[in-house]
């Protein structure tokens, strides 16, 4: 015979004991969790290969790919994890990576170098702007550029969503470190090179474009990894097929190479947001300035005709109050980059002849310092740097002038002449532009989304270039 249960006389009543069994449940629920939590161990923090190098560590996004698409532009960038071999152990080596001096406090801040208000740019600089400046080396830009990149509002961690992917090989410094070493042989300069194209060309989204939308920044010019094929200087990673169609970023390209994309030197200017750099912007642009021009250089005794030892003697020429100049001979301006930075900022033009290449940092520095470039070489900066400097249609008149140096060594013109000629309602012009233009020639001090308020720094300016080449490319490849 079946049992039967009869019903609870008050259905109610049972209620109570319901809603104690849930909250039972509930807080038994909050204390598994909070064990759960105990139980997970934060990862060890990395060990540095050495106290004053900042070893770069993959940054997690601060925002979602999809919360970045709409201001991203033509895409997002994928930024390769590579083997530490090919950039961090590089950084560990940082004694050796220079003849003549340790690059150590030149890495440190993830390539930032030392903060300003420990340096002798305490010295020349306001103390409320000291927190935007550091003691940079121009080679130190690979280190920099990656740090800027791991947490960049265009970064994908998704290589299936990325328009481009970065390769954060350390190239510069793989082949500096052998470029002046007495038994260094082209193997050596090579070696890192040729390993890292080996990784490479194994991964999937090489393979599929054939380098097409993939880049790489080089802290040192293009001509330090063009080796002849009969031997001679650098060496020879840009001449190897395997990195024939793969964007370029360096500080000085070469300009029958569609490939190579000039992109500023690093100066000591690195703010950490908009404000940062206005303030820096009202500060150059009200600041007096006595001289018409300077010019800071070493002289080239063993070269017949050195055009920069004839500059000098134009400065000499001005006499002091019309031209400041600085000897820059066994490294100063390298120890003491005050001097430079103060030079410029008392001048309202700067001399920017070639130096050991076509181009020179100190073109950034005197830019940054709110000075008009005056230039000798088209390939110092015309043909260099597009994707930062308005070239096209005779714009570069707007923010420099150009000196015909076969005229000045005949004795047809003087800088003194070419530059007090210029009106005074011309200059104030052009050192506006100079100094509107100065976020796009600076690498950010943030690690996050940069300068913020709509301003892009230099790193800005390379993806925005970099995902619309990838795109363009992309396009066509469509319609083959």
């Amino acid at each position: 015979m079946a049992m039967y249960r009869p019903e609870h006389p008050n259905p109610a009543a049972r209620r109570p004991r319901l809603v104690v069994l849930l909250l039972v449940a509930f807080f038994a629920l909050q204390l598994l969790v909070v064990l759960a939590f105990r139980a997970v161990r934060p990862p060890p923090a990395p060990a540095s290969a050495s106290t004053a190098v900042s070893v770069p560590v993959p940054v997690p996004a601060l925002l979602s790919d999809g919360a970045r698409d709409s201001s991203c532009g033509d895409g997002l960038v994928y930024i390769y994890d590579l083997p530490p071999v090919f950039n961090q152990e590089l950084l560990g080596l940082c004694d050796a990576l220079a003849p003549w001096y340790s690059l150590c406090p030149y890495l440190a801040n993830d390539g930032l170098g030392l903060p300003a208000g420990g340096t002798n740019l305490s010295s020349v600089l306001p103390p409320e702007l000291l927190p935007s400046w550091y003691a940079s080396d121009q080679f130190a830009l690979e280190h920099i550029v990656h740090r800027r990149l791991l947490s960049h509002r265009c970064r994908t961690t998704d290589p299936a969503r990325a328009a481009a992917f970065f390769v954060p090989f350390y190239a510069g410094l793989a082949v500096g470190r052998h470029l002046w070493a007495a038994n260094a042989t082209d193997a050596d300069r090579d070696r890192d090179c040729v390993a890292l194209l080996a990784w490479l060309h194994a991964q999937p989204h090489y393979k599929r474009s054939h380098g097409w939308d993939h880049f790489i920044a080089l802290g040192r010019i293009t001509w330090d990894f063009r080796r002849s094929p009969d031997g001679g200087w650098g060496g020879s990673f840009l001449t190897m097929p395997g990195v024939a169609n793969v964007t370029r970023l360096v500080i000085e390209r070469d300009p029958w190479d569609d490939m190579d994309v000039g992109i500023p030197y690093p100066t000591g200017f690195h703010p950490r947001a908009a404000a940062d750099v206005r303030a820096w912007q009202r500060y150059v642009a009200r600041r007096p300035r006595p001289r018409l021009f300077a010019f800071a250089g070493a002289p080239r005794s063993s070269i017949k005709g050195d055009f920069r030892a004839l500059l000098l003697s134009e400065c000499q020429a001005a006499g002091e109050d019309a031209c400041g100049s600085l000897d820059c001979a066994e490294g100063k301006c390298i120890k003491n980059n005050a001097l430079v930075l103060q030079l410029f900022m008392g001048a309202r033009f700067c001399l920017q002849p070639r130096g050991d290449s076509f181009t020179r940092r100190s073109l950034f520095d005197c830019m940054v310092a709110g000075a008009v470039p005056v230039l000798f070489w088209r390939r110092s900066a015309y043909q260099q740097y597009g994707w930062f400097l308005p070239v096209d249609g005779g714009r570069e008149e707007e923010w420099s002038v150009f000196i015909d140096r076969n005229q000045l060594r005949a004795g047809n013109l003087t800088v003194r002449g070419v530059l007090a000629a210029i009106p005074e309602s011309r200059v104030r012009l052009m050192r506006k532009r100079v100094v509107k233009m100065i976020p796009r020639l600076v690498y950010s001090a943030d690690g996050g989304e940069g300068l913020g308020g709509g301003m892009k720094d230099a790193v800005d300016v390379m993806v925005d270039g970099m995902v619309r080449r990838a795109a363009e490319r992309r396009r066509s490849w469509s319609k083959t």
